[in-house]
């Protein structure tokens, strides 16, 4: 008995070292197996969060139905005033005249509150839309939550509202140069 439980053990062994190796074999890249974000030409999902703008002030919730007629980039990301969001989000910045000349607006999303967006914007020259999702609901509609933060995923949504092109799990670095090239292509 004692024999067959140690060939059990070994087969078991065997089975698991032979997938591990079909796994490297073919470079299995986990975050595609579970990409549950909208795909190219569905229709965007609705959002109604707060945010922040330094130029529009009085205006505290923002909807997927405001940029109606015009191109949304919508980017999820972890933390304000981390490295790799500070890089995008002044990246995005840097551009926003050039987006504006497609008829794009910009808006990024993270679970931060609306005072840590207001401070980030101030601090760090963020010229458009920072929205809060503390909880994750839009995020997770993206497939962009990773609780607690949004992945760090793009939305590229046409003026009727439906995904055009989508970045998932991009790198922050020359992302925002990346996103307008694309949008150029489409318009």
């Amino acid at each position: 008995m004692e024999l067959i439980c140690k060939n059990s053990n070994l087969m078991g062994n065997f089975v698991v070292s032979i997938l591990i190796s079909l796994i490297l074999l073919f470079n299995f890249n986990p975050a595609f197996s579970f990409d549950f974000a909208p795909e190219v030409g569905d229709t965007a999902p609705n959002f109604h969060l707060e945010g922040f703008n330094k130029n529009i002030k009085t205006k505290k919730i923002w909807e997927l139905s405001d940029f109606k007629g015009k191109w949304l980039v919508m980017y999820f990301y972890p933390k304000d005033f981390t490295a790799g969001c500070t890089l995008e989000a002044k990246g995005f910045s840097e551009l926003k005249s050039d987006f504006s000349k497609y008829n794009a607006e910009i808006i990024g999303i993270s679970a931060d509150n609306q005072d840590s967006h207001e401070s980030f914007c101030s601090e760090k020259s963020i010229n458009y839309t920072l929205l809060s999702d503390p909880e994750g609901i839009i995020s997770d509609k993206y497939g962009s939550w990773i609780p607690p933060f949004s992945d760090r995923n793009t939305f590229l949504i046409s003026p009727k509202g439906e995904i055009s092109y989508r970045w998932i799990s991009v790198l922050p670095i020359n992302h925002a140069k990346e996103v307008l090239n694309v949008l150029k292509k489409k318009v």
